[in-house]
């Protein structure tokens, strides 16, 4: 773990709010940025989703643990009353939103999958509004929308043929649980944003240990992967795209309004894509490529308004 993680709460000495607002956007970028290689860690351990998910957070929750003791920071995981509540509550909430995007995944494309679940921006931006009593302008709604149509370009969902879908049962509950996935994560981004006391180590250790014991039963019913590199790649989704990721989102939330949090969160699946094309050869089509300067010219836009 480096330096990074030592979170804005903690941080020592005055700060403007034009200094906030830029450590936030740094470092939600630089988490959003580090997610985007997310895929590549799952595609080469090649494991359950389940499995994928409960390894996930076991090893996030022992890198999280690891760094804490080293930091001196053990303390801040001892909640109890409203701040223990909220840190289970984000707990259930992340792994309902993993559970339901990978099993989505099975159903839909995986095109389909992620342009549905990242309609999750946009639930932030109207539970924001409801919930935190933030005021959302027109033009941030604007941008949140350009950024959606941008992604949807970006995946190359409207490349592909209505004929290819399978409009049957298994396609709508696939959809479904896309929406109930991108309902759960913006619900813990309000979370985060709504406790204060609670740091980003804290709650992404807490989160890492709830999964742990929801999902328990999943490799003790069906066995450990074989000995080898699925363990690294395992190993790694848990210490650099959760124990690190993770308190560098949190850390960023912290000090950013709900509408350029929304936006901003469109860094890791732009990533992604990218990502995917650099690793594996997809290349990107002239209309992934404009999803992408769409998607940027939303975020840009965002920024400003956010300002």
């Amino acid at each position: 773990m480096t330096a990074s993680l030592t979170t804005p709460e903690a941080a020592a000495g005055p700060s403007t709010a034009p200094q906030l607002l830029r450590r936030g956007t740094v470092l939600m970028v630089g988490g959003g940025l580090l997610l985007g290689t997310l895929g590549v860690f799952v595609e080469e351990a090649g494991q359950h989703p389940l499995s994928t998910v409960w390894f996930r957070c076991a090893f996030g929750a022992l890198a999280l643990l690891l760094w804490g003791a080293a930091s001196g920071r053990l303390g801040e995981l001892r909640l109890q009353g409203r701040g223990l509540l909220m840190a289970v509550a984000a707990g259930v909430l992340m792994i309902a939103n993993w559970a339901l995007f990978f099993a989505a995944i099975s159903r839909n494309s995986i095109g389909v999958a992620t342009v549905v679940f990242h309609v999750q921006p946009l639930w932030v931006l109207a539970l924001g509004a409801w919930w935190l009593r933030e005021k959302v302008s027109k033009r941030q709604a604007a941008a949140a929308a350009a950024a959606l149509a941008g992604l949807a370009l970006a995946t190359g969902l409207l490349e592909q043929t209505a004929s290819a879908a399978a409009w049957g049962p298994g396609y709508w509950l696939g959809l479904a649980m896309c929406l109930g996935g991108s309902f759960s994560y913006a619900c813990v981004t309000l979370i985060a944003k709504a406790a204060p006391g609670i740091g980003s180590f804290a709650l992404a250790w807490w989160q890492c240990l709830v999964g742990m014991l929801l999902l328990a039963w999943w490799p003790l019913m069906h066995g450990w992967p074989e000995a080898g590199a699925a363990w690294a790649w395992l190993a790694g989704l848990g210490v650099l795209h959760t124990g690190l990721a993770y308190v560098v989102l949190y850390a960023g939330m912290a000090h950013l309004p709900t509408g350029r949090i929304a936006l901003l969160q469109f860094v890791y699946p732009g990533a992604a894509v990218l990502v995917d094309w650099l690793v594996y050869g997809r290349a990107l089509s002239p209309l992934q490529l404009a999803g992408v300067v769409v998607m940027g010219l939303a975020l840009a836009a965002a920024r400003r308004s956010g300002d």
